[in-house]
């Protein structure tokens, strides 16, 4: 079976990782001395699923009942396309108080990755995403005026968070945390499943987050796609308890308008946004990290993406262990390293 994800996302679970066969739409396979349960649907816009091994189908059924109440609760915070989430409400508003928990902790860790990647993730960049949406026809794009104004309004420096607060310092801006929320989410449903004493765990939210083995016995694994263009098997990763996530942010994942000549040229505009210049960033056709969780592969492999490789293992450090895995423009494919003191 292999999973594509809309959007930015772009990682396939192989049929071999799962021990699934190609097409398998049951909820409930078996595997071994137990069966290995599965829920598909959505989560902020991308496919996702949730697989887990249980024994009893009632107790599995529940389990993920729970997991999907769950991600429902965190979306509604999360979400720029919900009118009535909390994000949109700050947005509209510039401030918003009473603010739920989960969002002052994901803003806190957002501005976290920030500093570590030198402003290169910003959940502030939106206003430059919406600039870019606006011009999505053949030869369209914003003036250097447009741009400039826009960037003014990107700096998660002036994002004031207090207790139960959080506000903008200057009007206009606006955040989007398509860049680390479904990391986010995907950990919260982990641990929650974790909490339950399940330990035979695959969660797909955007990204993904294994917990303990495969059924079978072996490690769960992970295949990377290549980006359209790009000949070559999938990239197989193992997932393992020092690094038991995996996000990846490809520039084909959402283009503003069609993407001019072949893919494998760097033209055109994407949503993975560079704030210094306010331009789509073209270092790297593709970014994978793995992390110790998948809110830290998430926002990182957003920052590598945009930052230039040499600058790479300096944020993985510090983080480790982790590990990039990049594609260029030309399908020449890289690794760096963050390791674990």
């Amino acid at each position: 079976m292999t999973v594509t994800l809309n959007r930015r996302r772009f990682i396939a679970i192989s049929a071999a990782a799962l021990g699934l066969s190609v097409g398998a739409g049951i909820r409930g396979a078996s595997a071994g001395t137990g069966t290995l349960h599965r829920w598909n649907g959505t989560a902020l816009g991308a496919r996702a699923s949730i697989l887990l091994h249980h024994p009893d189908a009632g107790r599995a059924q529940g389990l993920l009942d729970e997991c999907v109440r769950e991600i429902a609760r965190l979306e509604a915070m999360f979400s720029i396309y919900r009118a009535d989430s909390a994000l949109s409400y700050l947005n509209r508003d510039g401030r918003l108080d009473g603010a739920p928990l989960d969002l002052i902790h994901l803003l806190g860790e957002s501005r976290r990755f920030s500093r570590l990647s030198a402003g290169a993730f910003d959940i502030s960049v939106q206003p430059l995403f919406a600039l870019h949406a606006r011009y999505r026809g053949a030869g369209e794009k914003p003036s250097a005026a447009e741009i400039d104004a826009a960037r003014a309004l990107v700096d998660y420096r002036q994002i004031e968070i207090s207790t139960g607060r959080i506000a903008f310092a200057r009007p206009g801006m606006a955040l989007t945390l398509n860049g680390i929320a479904q990391g986010y989410i995907t950990d919260r449903v982990a641990e929650l499943l974790r909490a339950r004493a399940m330990g035979e765990v695959l969660v797909n939210l955007g990204e993904v987050r294994g917990l303990g083995r495969h059924p079978s016995g072996r490690p769960w694994h992970v295949g990377l796609e290549n980006p359209p263009g790009h000949d070559g098997t999938l990239r197989r990763i193992e997932l393992n308890e020092d690094s038991p996530a995996v996000a990846t942010s490809a520039a084909h994942g959402h283009w503003f308008g069609a993407p001019r000549g072949r893919f494998g040229a760097p033209r055109g505009r994407h949503h993975l946004l560079d704030p210094a210049s306010g331009a789509s960033a073209m270092r790297h056709a593709s970014v994978s990290v793995c992390a110790r969780d998948a809110m830290t592969a998430d926002a990182l492999s957003t920052a590598l993406a945009i930052l230039p490789l040499d600058r790479a293992a300096d944020c993985l450090q510090a983080v480790a262990p982790a590990t990039a895995y990049f594609t260029a423009w030309d399908g020449v494919r890289s690794v760096r390293h963050g390791q674990a003191v």
